[in-house]
């Protein structure tokens, strides 16, 4: 058995404060996946620390908060509106070493903020929003559950109409994810929709699994709306 501890501390240089600060990550060999919900949420081993705690870096100088997603560029005007409402306010706090589940939601949602203010990409903030959202699952908080899925999927429809996702990630992913986030979230109709889509898309994918569980989910939708009608 090894004796490495699965957390470890690294020098990062702020991108907006250019100041140096301590931020915690995970060894990879420490990450074990046993499976996966069916929001791709992760499912890792029993005990073993959640690696997507430690996503999110903040800075304590500034309180700019950002994960690897995050473009290097500011847009113009940018800088200043993070100093202005974060920067500003902020005191002085250390994120650095091992972080509860409500210490990694709050450096989720400071990500979130910071994120808003210097204009990331949607599919960005649907990735933060969705991993919060994950995090509010484990604890059973369906309330806040709810909300971060309903942030993460208005997050995911910006993204593919106004963004090339296939950057970061596939179409065919982004079109299963707006069906199943909509399917949590009550909205049947639009899960079959983008269901659908993924299906009618199978053929320039080579993802079978993410084709495969929009079938699946789709004949779900299909056979519990048609019970639904007929008890109406």
């Amino acid at each position: 058995m090894s004796n490495v501890p699965p957390l470890y501390n690294k020098t990062m240089k702020c991108p907006h404060c250019k100041q140096s600060f301590n931020a915690t990550k995970v060894r990879k060999s420490n990450i074990k996946v046993t499976g996966q919900d069916t929001d791709l949420k992760p499912l890792y081993e029993d005990g073993q620390i959640n690696p997507l705690f430690y996503n999110v870096h903040v800075c304590f100088h500034c309180g700019y908060s950002f994960t690897e997603d995050f473009t290097p560029y500011f847009a113009p005007g940018t800088a200043d509106v993070l100093k202005a409402s974060v920067s500003d306010h902020w005191v002085e706090q250390d994120f650095s070493g091992e972080r509860s589940p409500a210490k990694a939601i709050k450096s989720y949602k400071l990500a979130l903020y910071s994120g808003v203010l210097k204009k990331e990409k949607h599919l960005t903030l649907a990735g933060l929003a969705l991993r919060t959202a994950w995090i509010y699952r484990d604890m059973s908080r369906k309330k806040e559950e709810k909300r971060f899925l309903s942030i993460a999927a208005r997050e995911y429809e910006e993204a593919f109409s106004k963004e090339d996702v296939a950057e970061k990630m596939s179409e065919i992913k982004v079109l299963y994810l707006l069906g199943e986030l909509n399917r949590k979230l009550g909205r049947n109709e639009k899960a079959v929709s983008f269901f659908s889509k993924v299906i009618e898309r199978q053929r320039n994918s080579n993802e079978k699994q993410i084709v495969e569980m929009a079938r699946d989910r789709w004949h779900d939708l299909r056979d519990q709306m048609k019970e639904s009608d007929e008890s109406a």
